[in-house]
């Protein structure tokens, strides 16, 4: 059994009542950037003549982002349930467009991005919504990195107003074909919440989902041991990158030992630098894809 995070949005509509905007099963809150007051140029058209055309809304701005597990979904697919509901809120749709037609990589990096590893967009593949109601401001932007999805919300409400009510999660247990399947079925899995800036081997305080999952597979499997493998971007010399990567791979080992109670003989940690990346590290977000760490199923 795996535990899911199904996360909860409750949209503000006025001090006595709010309504939900549902994310997927498998989703994860990346990052909440809110200011109390801070202005928005949320784009309202496609970018034409050298900018992307916009409307600077102030107020109350949380800009929020989640990764889930996409599958084969397409960006239309993933937008498409998160439009119905703002929609059957009371917002009105002021702009919508897809990667091409909003102007590719233009439109990209002429509007505002939370920046990787919090949110990723693939210049080729998203979809960008912006919608209003009342005095209150709304935009949607969804990409893929299959098997994963993205999803950016900035939303812009009243300073004045009463605040929205916060994020809401709750846990459920389920069957699921997450990380721990993976992990057995291909005998290896990326450890997709830990990040590292490059040149970094500092783990953050978490918490880590992925590593309790790890823990409690271990506890659940004595026969097994895992080989935690670093992994880093293609900035800088071989020798370097690869003394990067064993560092981070040793300090989610010591993480694992440390805090989660898993005996130090189980665990053994390598770094090979940037010998095996998933993409190009052409780009910031290929870049950032390549830095983390994998952990291989070995059975004794």
């Amino acid at each position: 059994m795996i535990r899911i995070l199904t996360l909860i949005l409750a949209l503000w509509v006025g001090p006595a009542a709010a309504q939900d905007l549902t994310m997927s099963s498998g989703s994860r809150l990346v990052s909440d950037r809110t200011s109390a007051l801070d202005s928005y140029d949320m784009p309202t058209g496609v970018f034409a003549d050298g900018s992307v055309p916009a409307r600077t809304v102030e107020g109350r701005v949380e800009r929020l982002t989640w990764r889930l597990q996409a599958g084969s979904s397409t960006t239309l697919q993933l937008l498409e349930p998160l439009r119905d509901q703002i929609q059957a809120q009371g917002f009105d749709v002021l702009f919508e467009c897809e990667a091409r037609t909003c102007g590719g990589f233009d439109f990209r990096f002429g509007t505002e991005v939370v920046p990787t590893p919090d949110m990723y967009v693939a210049i080729q593949d998203y979809r960008f919504l912006s919608a209003t109601r009342g005095d209150e401001a709304l935009s949607l932007l969804v990409s893929r990195n299959p098997p994963d999805g993205y999803v950016q919300m900035i939303r812009v409400s009243p300073a004045d107003a009463e605040a929205p009510p916060p994020l809401v999660i709750e846990e459920t247990v389920e069957q699921s074909q997450g990380l721990l399947a993976d992990l057995e079925q291909n005998g290896h899995v990326i450890l997709d919440d830990l990040h590292f800036r490059t040149g970094e081997i500092t783990l953050g305080d978490g918490p880590f989902a992925s590593l309790a999952l790890i823990a409690a597979y271990l506890k659940d499997n004595p026969a097994v041991r895992m080989a935690l493998v670093g992994n880093t971007d293609d900035t800088g010399t071989l020798e370097a990158n690869i003394s990067v990567s064993t560092g981070r791979a040793q300090a989610v080992r010591v993480r694992l030992i440390e805090k989660h109670g898993v005996a130090a003989d189980r665990l053994e940690a390598r770094g090979i630098g940037y010998l095996a990346p998933l993409t190009s590290n052409a780009t910031p977000e290929g870049r950032d894809l390549n830095r983390r760490v994998e952990a291989i199923l070995l059975v004794n």
